[in-house]
């Protein structure tokens, strides 16, 4: 992976010895120019939105500049191998990190892990220390568990008491939420990994055969089925080493009659809702994985490479593009006249819906960010992933309002009931990190963890809920990846 650091694959601790590895430029310095540097820095990194905990450990690697091992406790990281620095005057400079640190006196000043996230260590301060995880009551198991056949990484739509769910085993369920019947179940003949979009009369889902097929919601009999893409996907599911993970599928969107789909091709098509009819289509660099945003006339779209589009919903003509930096890693979201966007590039983007113009990034600190927002009373609220943290967000600003550990991988939105932020977790084994999979539910003002239930450990490299959480009356509902469609009684 030639990327930025911050570009770095979900397990960070696998990567650590290609980055070791990475060839890097090192400057012709004396000796004590070097051992200036060495030793244990401490101190604090961020801007105004966020500082956090940091550690810096540096080591001569005998060739001229440093090893470099990275202490981040937000992150999970404890003395992480991260690739050697140079030394460039009463500078140490590593640019893949990226770090550009001036040294005064005992102390580094400079940037850290982000072009503006400003670091400010101390030599021979002590290591950030690692909070502990709290003891909270556990959520009640699941009152009914019904098994579906395959995995399932879609999240469980519900309309009028039934979930509406797909399994990469080829199948489209409906499951009354009540007490886990299947009431109706058909054969696509396709995996499926993407959320549906559910309507009255009709249910819209695209399959790994390339299709956006529209189904009838009463008994599942497929009404048309229209071409995304030539069917040839190619997918990488959650593995030990190899970290091009690709779970994820578009969820199809309506809006004023017209459905949107995107495909593993890279055209995002518009469609006569009733019909299946092409009203335009538009092609980007690089797969759609993601559900696109309609708003005040314009349709947003990411394409997996790392852009963003707004096009006009009438013909498909672009108005503007943005750059995130990294690849596309969830639904896009548009609230308030700003479009949201999750990226494998450890930042969430905030672009002005009108211009495109950016305003506002986060850093989440080398963790994926698979979760898409979602903006309630004034506050954005997102999972992320090995930093195992549901995150609250002033949306205005991008500052941090708190950050809360869920012990798992919350790749889903979060869901906000009342005064409660309810997230399903997923984990794996062997990783750099212990993860629980399972559900959490938070006190929303505070973000304090209320109660937690935790998942048995899977037969496969990653079990747990990859989706979001859904609720229908007295009863969350939630899907794990190993095929079982579960009901939870509602915490009081």
């Amino acid at each position: 992976m030639a990327r930025k650091f911050v570009m770095l694959a979900s397990s960070l601790a696998l990567l650590a010895p290609m980055l070791i590895c990475m060839a890097v430029p090192v400057a012709v310095v004396q000796a004590s120019e070097v051992r200036d540097f060495v030793g244990y820095w401490s101190g604090e990194v961020g801007s105004a939105r966020e500082r956090v905990a940091v550690g810096v450990d540096l080591e001569e690697d005998g060739k001229g500049g440093l090893e470099v091992r990275l202490d981040l406790p937000l992150a999970h990281l404890e003395r992480m191998p991260v690739g050697n620095a140079r030394v460039e005057g009463d500078r140490v400079v590593h640019p893949e990190l990226p770090m550009a640190l001036r040294l005064q006196g005992d102390r580094l000043v400079g940037n850290l892990l982000g072009e503006d996230e400003h670091a400010f260590l101390q030599r021979g301060a002590p290591r950030p220390a690692v909070p502990s995880a709290p003891s909270v009551p556990a959520l009640p198991g699941p009152r009914w568990s019904t098994r579906l056949g395959g995995q399932i990484f879609a999240s469980p739509v519900i309309h009028d008491g039934i979930a509406y769910i797909g399994t990469n085993g080829g199948t489209f369920n409906a499951v009354d939420t009540q007490d886990g019947r299947i009431v109706w179940a058909v054969g696509l003949g396709f995996p499926v990994y993407g959320t549906a979009q559910v309507e009255e009369d009709a249910i819209y889902v695209v399959s790994d055969g390339g299709f956006l097929h529209r189904l009838d919601r009463q008994d599942g009999h497929e009404v048309w089925r229209h071409e995304l893409d030539d069917g040839q996907q190619r997918r990488v599911l959650p593995h030990p080493n190899v970290f091009d993970w690709d779970w994820q599928a578009p969820r199809p969107v309506l809006a004023d009659g017209v459905v949107y789909a995107g495909g593993a091709g890279g055209v995002l098509h518009a469609l006569d809702a009733d019909s299946g009819q092409v009203r335009w289509t538009f092609a980007v660099a690089g797969r759609i994985r993601h559900a696109v945003a309609v708003d005040a006339g314009q349709v947003y779209v990411a394409a997996e490479s790392g852009t963003v589009h707004a096009l006009g919903c009438i013909d498909g003509k672009e108005h503007w593009r943005y750059e995130l930096g990294g690849q596309a890693a969830a639904d896009l979201v548009v609230h308030a006249g700003k479009v949201y966007a999750s990226g494998r590039n450890a930042r969430l983007h905030a672009i002005d819906a009108d211009s495109g113009a950016g305003l506002w990034q986060l850093n989440f600190w080398t963790s994926w960010v698979d979760s898409a927002p979602v903006i309630v009373e004034g506050t954005l609220y997102v999972g992320s992933s090995d930093m195992r943290r549901i995150s609250a967000i002033d949306p205005a600003n991008g500052h941090v309002l708190w950050r809360t550990e869920v012990q798992g991988q919350s790749w889903g939105t979060p869901l906000v009931l009342g005064d409660r932020v309810v997230v399903g977790t997923a984990a794996a084994s062997p990783y750099f990190v212990r993860h629980e999979a399972g559900l959490a539910v938070l006190e929303r003002r505070s973000g304090a963890l209320l109660t937690q239930q935790v998942l048995p450990e899977g037969h496969g490299y990653q079990w747990g809920i990859a989706g979001s959480v859904a609720h229908s009356g007295d009863t969350l509902v939630a899907a794990d990846i190993e095929g079982r469609l579960m009901g939870f009684d509602l915490p009081r």
